[in-house]
């Protein structure tokens, strides 16, 4: 059999035509934001932790402080400056109807900076999240607007750069408006899996088979199901020319014996529902085995409705004749790029599950749960599918009570629930506002503040998982990077490092000679870089911070610049 013959009579049409009926966006309107090719680190649509990648990660040669300018007219609308996420961060508006993002920035262009610098002072907050008028700072098409960098949640240096549509705020994908970016590599997949789509995907394990590449086409050996109603799910990464980071497809066409059951298409995906991408994946494979696993179908509490496109059963292949049926997968990336997938499937059993021993949590469904010590309640919109809900507790000295599993880890939840805690110890008068709720996923724990309520210490978390109670009285621990007293001649900064033991930091505040100044976030590090409030001569910097639960603790650092 000629595998490449076959899937091209089939699926090629399709797939030309599910580009020329998506959106038309302007081709023409936008340049590179560098003057160095694109060269991608990450495209829209990638799965990240508890997110959709939402534009694209352009490289920076490893290096920072490249030049970065508009891709076009607009105006600056937004400043963004922020510990984690998106660090430096500025938005341009433009008035064919869209805005661009540039994020992970070191410094703005001088106005600008000037601008944000006397907007921090001003309000005595590093933080900032600005809306800005037409009329502020215009800029043209080219003009310089800052240098990149390797600030917020960056991992090493880049430039990401997303194209919003202006009136909903939804990323769209920047591949698709006409950025010249050298990519000759289809999607690479390399496994299958299949699950009985009839049983919640947190209730099995799903068949995984690898793929082989055969005559240009990626082909299975056929699979035998033990359910007459199947669903796919595919590993795959996408590559470009001269990059070794992995990427992701664009659209992916599903096809039973040459009828098309859907498409997905990974472009305008809103902050609002980007969490969704726990629906879109094999979460609970994510969880265990660590691979991402993209689900060919739409599970019943995915609400991601804006990607899929179906002719089908929201992806769901009926086989229940016990016949031989071929299955079709074409997997395009931005660049028209296409890799086919080809296998038959056949149900051999119809072996039902044992179902479940203990209380159904279902879709989309008010779900509660009461115990002496433990209470919780999901939302409607808790779940992507029906769950066995698991509770056990295990004695424990250390704290305020048991150690409480609440269902599995690998389990996702999409939006936040109460859960209260009852303490089985009883807790001295002095710690009473001082108890932390600790999570542990069964690799690492974290913490939050809990408040008491009516007996019950209570928090909003969005994760199953290990929880318990502890007290949470120990104060940030606050540690210069210099030696106290130093002579800083040529530095540009000092810097600190405050780490909580439980919770987390929840604000901080430098004054340097009994005044306010701009201490910088970036992760667990602090710094102040020198600027014009710092004269020569001796200083001395007062650092404070506060955990969730109030404690606070106070660093006093004396130099001489």
């Amino acid at each position: 059999m000629n595998y490449k013959q076959l899937f091209i009579t089939i699926c090629m049409v399709h797939t030309t035509m599910a580009f020329a009926q998506n959106k038309s966006y302007p081709i023409a309107d936008f340049r590179n934001p560098l003057d160095i090719p694109i060269m991608l680190a990450g495209n829209f649509g990638e799965c990240r932790p508890n997110h959709f990648h939402s534009g694209i990660d352009i490289k920076t040669n490893g290096v920072e402080n490249l030049p970065v300018y508009a891709i076009a007219d607009g105006y600056v609308s937004r400043i963004k400056m922020e510990p984690g996420g998106f660090g430096h961060a500025l938005y341009i508006t433009h008035p064919n109807g869209y805005t661009s993002l540039y994020a992970h920035l070191n410094d703005f262009a001088p106005t600008i900076q000037r601008f944000v610098k006397a907007t921090q002072y001003k309000t005595e907050s590093w933080t900032m999240d600005l809306q800005l008028t037409a009329e502020q700072f215009l800029v043209k098409k080219g003009q310089q607007i800052a240098w990149s960098g390797n600030t917020g949640g960056s991992t090493a240096p880049h430039l990401h750069l997303e194209i919003r549509d202006t009136k909903t705020e939804h990323p769209l994908n920047p591949q698709l408006f006409g950025f010249e970016i050298k990519d000759a590599i289809a999607p690479t997949p390399t496994h299958i899996a299949v699950y009985d789509a009839r049983t919640s995907i947190y209730e099995q394990n799903p068949q995984v088979v690898k793929l082989k590449k055969k005559e240009g086409v990626y082909i299975a050996d056929t699979i035998l199901c033990n359910t007459p109603l199947a669903a796919m799910g595919v590993n795959v990464n996408d590559y470009m020319n001269g990059s070794e980071n992995t990427l992701t497809f664009y659209t992916a066409d599903i096809f039973l014996d040459s009828v098309k059951q859907g498409t997905i298409t990974l472009d305008d995906i809103g902050y609002d529902v980007t969490r969704y991408l726990h629906a879109h994946i094999d979460y609970k494979a994510k969880k265990q085995t660590g691979e991402w696993i993209q689900l060919l179908y739409q599970l019943p509490g995915n609400a991601l409705d804006g990607i899929y496109n179906w002719t089908g059963k929201k992806g769901v292949l009926d086989i229940t004749d016990k016949q031989t049926h071929r299955i079709n997968v074409a997997l395009t990336d931005a660049s028209k790029n296409v890799a086919n997938i080809v296998y038959y499937i056949r149900m051999a059993s119809d072996t039902n599950s044992a179902g479940c021993k203990g209380k159904v949590f279902k879709v989309n469904e008010l779900n509660q749960f009461e115990h002496p010590n433990v209470i919780l309640k999901l939302n409607e919109k808790a779940l992507y599918d029906d769950i066995c809900f698991q509770f056990a507790n295990t004695k424990t000295t250390d704290g305020f009570s048991d150690k409480y599993s609440i269902h599995k880890s690998y389990v996702p939840v999409h939006s936040y629930f109460e859960l209260g805690i009852k303490p089985n110890k009883a807790i001295p008068f002095a710690l009473k506002d001082k108890i932390a709720l600790v999570y542990n996923d069964g690799k690492d724990e974290t913490g939050k503040a809990a408040k008491l309520e009516d007996g019950w210490y209570k928090a909003s978390v969005r994760n199953f998982g290990e929880y318990r109670l502890v007290a949470d009285n120990i104060a940030p621990v606050i540690k210069a990077l210099q030696k106290n007293g130093a002579v800083l001649n040529k530095a540009k900064r000092v810097s600190f490092m405050i780490k909580d033991d439980i919770t987390s930091v929840n604000k901080y505040r430098g004054e340097l000679d009994g005044k306010w100044i701009c201490i910088e976030q970036h992760g667990s590090q602090y710094f102040y870089t020198f600027d014009e409030h710092c004269p020569k001569g001796k200083h001395t910097l007062v650092l404070t911070a506060t955990d969730e639960n109030g404690n606070t603790s106070k660093l006093t650092y004396n130099f001489t610049r």
